[in-house]
């Protein structure tokens, strides 16, 4: 272990990765969310080890760059998996079955709201609106939309997701 990768409780090849996506994104105070996205999308969360080398690099304290990772819910701070389902809990979509829905997914894949499957495949979030209400209820999985959802359908959406 390198005294860099130590230092930042990294494996060197992480730590290198990480340097890397922080370099591309810029080093100005105003790169600081394009570098916390790359290192979202990278690893599916935002580690604090990640957040001190941020700071570093750029120049800021480690307080501004927890603030924003806090702040936007875009980032977690603790490990997502493989794919991220946000259902829509909006007025449209809780009247038209989006609770059942998110009951379903917390069944199905075993975990409540805001936790992960056992097997890092699927992150469970309820979100206030995904702004679609004409397809409600909907859910949003790593980007892409799915509308007017049944209890059924919904297992067809997540296979293809196997």
């Amino acid at each position: 272990m390198t005294l860099a990768s130590w230092r930042y409780g990294l494996d060197p090849e992480t730590l290198d990765r990480l340097d890397q996506l922080i370099d591309e994104s810029g080093l100005e105070e105003s790169d600081l969310i394009g570098a916390l996205q790359d290192i979202q999308r990278e690893l599916n969360y935002v580690p604090e080890e990640a957040m001190r080398l941020v700071a570093e690099k750029i120049d800021v304290p480690l307080s501004q760059v927890y603030s924003i990772a806090t702040f936007y819910k875009a980032f977690s701070l603790v490990p997502r998996g493989r794919h991220l389902i946000n259902v829509c809990m909006g007025t449209a979509c809780h009247v038209r079955g989006g609770v059942q829905i998110l009951e379903k997914l917390q069944r199905d894949l075993g975990i409540e709201t805001g936790g992960t499957s056992d097997d890092g495949r699927f992150s469970l979030e309820a979100v206030r609106c995904l702004g679609c209400c004409g397809l409600a209820p909907v859910i949003m999985i790593d980007g892409n939309f799915h509308g007017k959802l049944t209890q059924k359908s919904l297992e067809r959406v997540l296979e293809q997701y196997a």
